[in-house]
C-alpha cells in the first residue's frame, strides 16, 4: 500500500480523552482507541478539531500523539493534526510527527487574522518543505474564519508533491465537487475526504476518497457501514445507512461547537 492509498474510507476524529484534571486519560484513550479499531475504520485523525488540540497546552498534545502512535502500533494509519496560527510552530509539531512515523500530518489555514491567497500558500509550502511527513490540507472555514479557495487548493497540489490531498469541512457539497473538478485532472491521486458526516456518501459519488465524521466515533456501523456497502456497490444498503446518518447529524445542534457531542457520544 502506497503512502497515498492509505488514506480512503472513514478516518474517526478521535476525542481526546482528559480526566477531572485535565491530564490524559491513557487508560480511557487507549479504550477508545482498541473500540474504533475493533470497528474496522480505516484509520484515525488524532488532534483535529474534534480532539481539541486548540484547547491544549503544548506538553498535553505531544503526550497525547506520542501516546496514541504508540499504542496504535501500526494497526491503522493515522493522520495527526499539527495545527497552529504560528507557521514555525507547526512545522515543529510536523517534525515531531516526523519522528513518530505517522502516516500523514493534517494542517489547517493560520485563523484569527485574515491573509491573502499567497501568504496561505507560503504557510503550505513552507510547511511541505520543512517536514518529511505528507501533508493533507484541512479547510474549515466556519471556524477558521477563511475558506480555501479552489483555485489555491489546485495550486498547492499542483506544485507540491508532498501535498497529497485536503478534509474539506465545508457545508456545500459543491465546494467538493469542485475540488474533484479542478485538482484531480492536474493530481489524479489527490485525496479528498469529507470533513461534514453526512456528505461523505456523496463525497464518494462524486470520486472522492471517504469522509472524517465526528459520529464515526461513537457510531461506527452507519459511517463505516456506508463505506463497505459502496466498495461492495450494496446501494440500497447505502442509501439506507445514509438515511440514518443525516438523521444521527441532528445530534450536532445540541451543542456549539461540536466538540462536546463528540466527547459526550463515546461516553453514552
Amino acid at each position: 500500500m502506497t503512502q497515498i492509498t492509505k488514506f480512503h474510507g472513514v478516518f474517526p476524529p478521535v476525542p481526546t480523552i482528559v480526566n477531572a484534571q485535565g491530564e490524559l486519560d491513557k487508560v480511557g484513550m487507549a479504550t477508545l482507541l482498541d473500540h474504533l479499531i475493533a470497528s474496522k475504520v480505516n484509520g484515525v485523525l488524532l488532534l483535529g478539531s474534534g480532539g481539541e488540540f486548540c484547547h491544549m497546552t503544548n506538553a498535553l498534545r505531544l503526550e497525547t500523539a506520542e501516546f496514541c502512535v504508540r499504542h496504535i502500533n501500526r494497526r491503522i494509519p493515522v493522520l495527526l493534526g499539527i495545527s497552529s496560527t504560528s507557521t514555525q510552530e507547526v512545522i515543529e509539531y510536523g517534525q515531531h510527527a516526523d519522528r513518530l512515523e505517522v502516516d500523514a500530518v493534517l494542517v489547517l489555514n493560520p485563523y484569527y487574522a485574515r491573509l491573502t491567497d499567497e501568504y496561505i500558500y507560503h504557510h503550505f509550502k513552507t510547511v511541505a518543505n520543512n517536514i518529511k511527513s505528507p501533508v493533507i490540507l484541512y479547510n474549515f472555514p466556519a471556524l477558521t474564519g477563511q475558506d480555501l479557495s479552489v483555485d489555491l487548493i489546485t495550486r498547492l497540489a499542483q506544485d507540491h508533491p508532498n501535498i497529497i490531498g485536503i478534509k474539506d469541512t465545508v457545508d456545500n457539497i459543491s465546494h467538493i465537487r469542485e475540488i474533484i473538478n479542478n485538482v484531480r485532472p492536474v493530481r489524479p491521486d489527490f485525496v479528498i475526504f469529507s470533513g461534514y458526516d453526512e456528505y461523505m456518501m456523496d463525497t464518494l459519488i462524486l470520486g472522492g476518497n471517504g469522509g472524517i465524521p465526528a459520529t464515526a466515533n461513537f457510531a461506527p456501523q452507519l459511517t463505516c457501514g456506508i463505506y463497505r456497502a459502496w466498495c461492495e456497490k450494496e446501494y440500497e444498503t447505502m442509501f439506507g445507512l445514509q438515511r440514518r446518518l443525516s438523521a444521527l447529524s441532528t445530534i450536532y445542534s445540541l451543542d456549539s461547537p461540536f466538540f462536546g457531542i463528540n466527547q459526550k457520544g463515546n461516553s453514552a
